[in-house]
């Protein structure tokens, strides 16, 4: 299962061309966001990425959770967004 990571930083468009372009191939991808800034801005490329797969008869639901990470030594707690290809789409 492929992971993108979001910063606060990220361009929410850019973003959503990854997760739709992943969601095309795969049927499950994750995206893990640190912060408040950086879960912003992966909600919103979620939102985004479901226009981009209209045309192509897809859609997905997410189910949220928390995860914690080892970064440079220090435990973070983030937050992860399985995404999920829709069974209806095609």
């Amino acid at each position: 299962m492929e992971t993108l990571r979001v910063s606060g930083k990220s361009r929410p468009n850019a973003v959503a061309g990854a997760i739709a372009a992943l969601l095309r191939a795969q049927s499950e991808i994750e995206v893990q966001a640190i912060g408040p800034l950086a879960v912003n801005q992966a909600v919103k490329a979620m939102a985004i990425a479901r226009s981009y797969l209209l045309d192509d008869q897809l859609d997905f639901f997410v189910q949220p959770s928390f995860v914690r990470l080892e970064l440079d030594d220090e435990e973070r707690t983030a937050l992860r967004f399985a995404l999920l290809r829709s069974p209806q789409s095609r």
